[in-house]
């Protein structure tokens, strides 16, 4: 495990990557330019098309995705030749981990030792499954060599070990005193890694889709069909990862065999190289990204003001053009349909409903349980604390990591499953998948947790007991209930309609590649005629595709839900693929972080704090009841139940409702 590469990466070998970086720039941004002139136009459309008749129900928590700040003492193994070493660990809000070397030393603000952003990596809990991991990097070389033993390895086998592993970076062993610090440890670099890694895929932002849309585009040119883990992280570390496959045979093939060492210490060795490498190539595509910047920035605005007048000839257009094309390439399209995808279509559309159902359902009896606390306490005592507490508990679920486990855990059941169903159509991004169903899972809560406190606080008054109040809570639990079950089927529908398509789409792509593009020059001159680079003949041909398959989705998802009577409508599902849910905001960027440096400052940075608790101290008699008590409670109870209810809304919701003005019922 002491082992190093045999040179470290010298000057010509930082300038080859450099290269490497540059050219796979210089081949990106051009399909990234056409992806956001695409986006921008779907974006209008969806503003002036019609409307999905049936919306959400819940108020939108406007709550950032974060996870709660977790610290404490750890071993780390570190140095050469490596040995466990105590420190004191700190995971960020923001999931950037970071280690110094005691805790004195991070309360006095001082330097850690070391820090990364947690994107792309995998915990581990067990050392033999870890060494296990470490033979298979170097296989060819157990057979020359006599194995070295763990204690070797790792000195002494370790009680509660936390191993993280990647792909392209370097392994992080660390491993804490007791098994409790371990199963803590455990949740917070799970909702870390979970955090970091969809960034993109949360963000309904037109540049965050025309990025994700570009990457795929250009991989599909390079010749790779099916989605992958590739896309987790920001846009920078994306575009790394896909340089980072791309090169890695060659990279084994010239460097493995003169790493010096035996066995997993050659595998510890090879781990290093690989991180100095990443590093170097995440360098680059920051720069690059961030270089690109001002021009995107330009070509946004420009794209805005040049597409809006001419949208309606634009979709006329592409209409035209798309009806053609549907013509022309209806049979093969059928052909592969029905020969491919409807077999597997009904398997894949009950597995994912099962996997986004079994969820959701976990978080329906988290949160019934979360409001029914509430009307316990609020009938049961008379303590103000207790009542406080109670409610800071409530606002703050979406966050809890250890409550929400269980839904996260149902999210995780299927996944074998549904990986064997969808490894066939080249399909190998379950990682990505699982992190979607628990994302949705934590925001529908949040959501449900906002509007629950929104809806008691406008029928609470002050000439309620607690009583009164408590039945009047127990109606707006049936209310938050009732449009939970509605958003919970629209959010259902969406997961199997979104993850259908990662599924199938590159699989029937790739399929009608060889015959069916051929076809696509003869409408280039149309196209062109348009004079906008948001219309190609490419794109408008993959539009057609997945119209075809949404509509299959669609099909089976009728016959699915109706065959299980599971709530969940499709009323309003557009068949055009432009007029999907959810128009996106007007937002223009994705992100360009700095490689190594800021853990998406610029997109996950937490909010500035709400100006609540001094207006609410100015204002407390004038509160309405649920944040300032009820008329039988001293006024020690409605100073702690308002600074209760005043910290949940700092943890859930931003809602203008939550600015603590006089209201007219003093």
């Amino acid at each position: 495990m002491g082992g190093r590469p045999s040179s470290p990466l010298d000057k010509q070998q930082r300038q080859h990557l450099r290269g490497q970086v540059d050219t796979l720039l210089r081949n990106f941004l051009p399909c990234y330019r056409g992806q956001l002139a695409a986006s921008v136009l779907r974006q209008i459309s969806r503003e002036l098309g019609p409307q999905e008749p049936t919306g959400s129900q819940l108020l939108r928590s406007k709550k950032l995705p974060r996870v709660r700040e977790h610290r404490g003492p750890l071993t780390q193994l570190r140095g050469h030749p490596p040995r466990w070493q105590p420190i004191f660990c700190v995971l960020r809000g923001d999931g950037r981990l970071e280690w110094f070397s005691h805790k004195e030393e991070y309360e006095n603000g001082g330097h850690c030792l070391g820090s990364t952003a947690l994107t792309g990596y995998t915990l581990l809990t067990s050392q033999r499954e870890y060494l296990r991991l470490l033979d298979a990097l170097c296989p060819e070389s157990l057979g020359d060599h006599t194995q070295e033993e763990p204690d070797s390895l790792l000195e002494v086998p370790v009680s509660f070990p936390l191993f993280l592993q990647h792909p392209f970076r370097r392994h992080l062993c660390f491993s804490a005193a007791t098994r409790e610090a371990q199963h803590a440890w455990r949740l917070a670099l799970q909702g870390g890694i979970r955090l970091q890694g969809i960034v993109l895929q949360r963000s309904q932002a037109p540049a965050a889709r025309a990025f994700l849309d570009a990457v795929r585009l250009y991989r599909q040119h390079q010749g790779h069909f099916g989605d992958d883990d590739v896309t987790l992280g920001s846009d920078a570390e994306v575009l790394t990862a896909v340089l980072m496959r791309e090169q890695l045979p060659a990279l084994r093939a010239q460097t493995l065999p003169g790493l010096r060492g035996a066995g997993r210490a050659r595998a510890w060795a090879w781990t290093e190289l690989l991180d100095a490498v990443h590093a170097a190539v995440l360098a680059g595509a920051s720069a690059g990204l961030c270089a690109f910047q001002p021009e995107k920035d330009e070509l946004l605005a420009s794209l805005e003001k040049t597409i809006r007048p001419d949208v309606d000839q634009l979709l006329r257009q592409r209409a035209r053009v798309a009806g053609r094309l549907r013509t022309d390439i209806r049979g093969p399209l059928e052909s592969c349909l029905r020969r491919e995808v409807d077999p597997q279509l009904p398997r894949v559309v009950q597995t994912l409903l099962r996997t986004v159902e079994a969820s959701l359902e976990a978080v329906r009896t988290l949160l019934a349980q979360g409001m029914d606390r509430l009307s316990h306490r609020l009938r049961q005592s008379p303590s103000g604390t207790r009542l406080r507490r109670e409610v800071y508990s409530f606002g703050e679920m979406p966050w809890d990591l250890a409550l929400m486990q269980t839904c996260y855990r149902e999210a995780e059941r299927s996944r074998g499953r549904l990986g064997q169903l969808a490894a066939p159509f080249g399909f190998l991004g379950m990682q990505s998948l699982v992190f979607g169903a628990q994302d949705l899972a934590q925001q529908l809560m949040a959501d449900a947790v906002a509007t629950f406190l929104q809806l008691a606080d406008q029928c609470l008054t002050t000439a309620l007991n607690c009583d009164q109040a408590a039945q009047r809570l127990e109606r707006v639990r049936g209310r938050v209930l009732k449009k939970f079950k509605s958003d919970s089927g629209l959010a259902q529908r969406r997961f199997i309609r979104g993850w259908g398509l990662c599924i199938f789409l590159p699989f029937v792509l790739s399929q009608l590649e060889p015959g069916c593009k051929k076809e696509l020059p003869e409408f280039e001159g149309d196209v062109l005629a348009v004079g906008s680079q948001a219309l190609t003949t490419e794109g408008i041909y993959e539009d057609v595709i997945r119209g075809c398959l949404l509509q299959r989705i669609d099909q089976e998802l009728k016959k699915t839900l109706g065959a299980n009577d599971v709530s969940c409508t499709l009323d309003g599902c557009l068949e055009v693929p432009w007029e999907q849910e959810g128009a996106a905001p007007n937002l223009n960027l994705v992100s360009s972080f700095l490689a190594g440096r800021q853990a998406f400052t610029d997109f996950l940075c937490l909010p500035a704090k709400s100006s609540a608790n001094w207006i609410l101290a100015a204002s407390l008699l004038s509160c309405s009841c649920f944040r300032s008590g009820f008329h039988r409670d001293s006024r020690v109870f409605l100073v702690q139940l308002a600074e209760g209810l005043s910290h949940s809304l700092e943890t859930v919701s931003s809602h203008s409702v939550w600015s603590f003005r006089p209201t007219p019922r003093q």
